[in-house]
């Protein structure tokens, strides 16, 4: 490879006008579910195409195959106009397909260079790898230091080092997956900047993602996807929010109902709470103090690692306080409880990661509604009571429209949305007082995504407490009452959600509250501090 530093995405563009990618007629079957069926997609060079779909509409399957991870049974790939076979994520690479993934695949004790050092297939020197990472990391404002090691990166900064690794194997096709998940608006914009830049010198970007107003902001084309199969072809800014919304469910979506009611005792009471991280790369809290009353939504934005696994750790019982007092739940001191004792106050937790905490993957789902919903007389004498697990089971997927194989169907074989969907089911069905729910919506479709939220609406229309903790800035400004931002383990001022705007979230989230609006911040918070 030669010198990147005058990098241009468009070296080795497609040919007399042809295409840089075609899918011709693509399908891959599994055992229970025909990912894609017949599938065809065209990306032009220099070209921004978004790829829309609801959760199992086949997205991941495709990009995985043009990525060279997985095999279709059938189907022709063209690039530049030439059948090829991508035998290989390597493959992919000396093609010039790059990956950057929803979820980072970086080593947290090594520097940025050797991080970025392990994906190159030549020999390399790292002195000379550490000028070429500056050099285009440089030019393209994605500024890093290759010396810097991982753990102290913040989000976006981690997210330029996979966009610079790619750069560094001369790409001449991106693919983004959720890029944006876990950055603040400031850093969606430099992003976005970024890809600009890139698709103006001919490189072509697939573009993942459920947020239909980046869609409609950045994208040239989009192609929609249903049921593994191409539904349509869009100009993504020709559409609105609710056509792009209905071509990818294949109905319309209700606008949220907001039901009357008026705030009342406060259920939920954090005062002075300090938790050590137990992780050593992980954000100890400072002092948090808030509280949540009673049919009342209240929401924690935040960068990722900002503190939200040790707050959520606490909150749930999983690490106990030193201070009684520090957590109250229906006016019970609570600090010290574990998780059972917290649960028979009346609390109910979902928690951000849904396979392995929310649910054991390998259990079917009746025996995942036994983990926390044992006390809904699944449970006499220490004997598990069968048919009261399995009807309770049977109530959430009819009542929160899982779409599934029924109760006896394990967790690992729903999708994304439909999983969440049972685990925030199974702990509304259980009646709590105070929920406390983590990312309830993260890679979602916007139709699960609708669902929940209103289901979370209605809940606090029964005077429920509930702590919303997500990433989502629309979703936290579209259903909470109140909104705060955790940052370095510290929280800000909290505000009534029409008294502020994702301008201002978006500078707190950046750990800038209690400053002047002129003042600098760096991208974003660091994720570990």
């Amino acid at each position: 490879m030669g010198d990147i530093s005058t990098y241009n995405g468009g070296a080795g563009s497609a040919r007399n006008g042809l295409p840089r990618l075609e899918m011709l007629g693509i399908s891959k079957q599994y055992p229970a579910v025909r990912a894609n069926d017949d599938v065809t997609l065209v990306v032009q060079p220099g070209e921004i195409h978004a790829v829309l779909g609801e959760n199992g509409a086949g997205k991941s399957t495709l990009m995985k195959i043009i990525y060279g991870a997985v095999r279709p049974d059938a189907g022709e790939i063209r690039w530049n106009g030439d059948p090829v076979d991508i035998a290989n994520p390597a493959a992919a690479r000396r093609l010039g397909i790059g990956m950057v993934f929803q979820h980072f695949s970086l080593f947290e004790t090594l520097t940025v260079g050797e991080n970025i050092a392990l994906a190159l297939e030549e020999p390399f020197d790292l002195k000379a790898l550490a000028k070429r990472i500056r050099d285009v990391s440089a030019d393209y404002g994605l500024d890093i230091d290759p010396q810097r090691h991982v753990h102290s990166l913040t989000v976006g900064e981690r997210q330029r080092v996979e966009i610079v690794r790619c750069l560094l194997q001369n790409p001449r096709l991106l693919i983004m997956d959720e890029p944006t998940s876990v950055l603040t608006p400031q850093a969606v914009r430099k992003l976005f900047e970024t890809l600009r830049r890139l698709a103006a010198e001919g490189c072509s970007i697939l573009y993942i993602s459920h947020k239909l107003d980046e869609i409609q902001e950045l994208c040239d084309t989009a192609t929609v996807m249903r049921g593994g199969r191409v539904t349509g072809h869009v100009t993504p800014r020709e559409e609105t929010h609710a056509s792009l919304a209905q071509l990818m469910v294949g109905h319309s979506l209700p606008d949220y109902e907001r039901r009357t009611h008026t705030p009342g005792a406060m259920l939920l009471d954090v005062k002075g709470l300090s938790v050590a991280s137990a992780d050593p790369f992980g954000t100890s809290l400072d002092n948090v103090s808030f509280g949540v009353h009673a049919g009342e939504i209240f929401g924690i934005a935040g960068v990722s690692g900002n503190g939200q696994a040790e707050l959520l750790s606490a909150l749930s019982g999983e690490q106990r306080g030193a201070r009684a007092d520090a957590i109250t739940i229906c006016g019970k001191p609570a600090g010290k409880l574990g998780a059972g004792a917290r649960r028979a106050l009346g609390f109910g937790f979902v928690p951000e990661e849904r396979l392995g905490r929310g649910a054991v993957p390998a259990m079917s789902l009746a025996e995942n509604a036994l983990l926390t919903g044992h006390r809904q007389q699944m449970v006499t004498s220490g004997w598990i009571r069968t048919g009261p697990m399995r009807a309770f089971a049977k109530r959430c997927i009819e009542a929160f429209d899982v779409r599934c194989g029924g109760d006896t169907a394990l967790a690992q074989s729903l999708s994304g949305g439909n999983l969440q969907k049972f685990i925030v089911g199974r702990e509304i069905l259980q009646a709590p007082k105070v929920l406390v729910v983590a990312q309830p919506t993260w890679g979602v479709d916007v139709g699960a995504a609708a669902f929940i939220r209103q289901q979370l609406l209605d809940l606090s229309a029964r005077g429920v407490a509930i702590l919303v903790i997500s990433e989502e800035l629309e979703e936290l400004f579209d259903i909470c009452d109140r909104i705060a931002v955790i940052a370095r383990g510290k929280l800000s001022p909290v505000r009534a959600t029409g008294d502020t705007n994702a301008e201002e979230i978006g500078r707190w989230m950046a750990g800038l509250f209690g400053k002047p609006e002129g003042a600098a911040p760096s991208a974003e918070q660091p994720a570990h501090a």
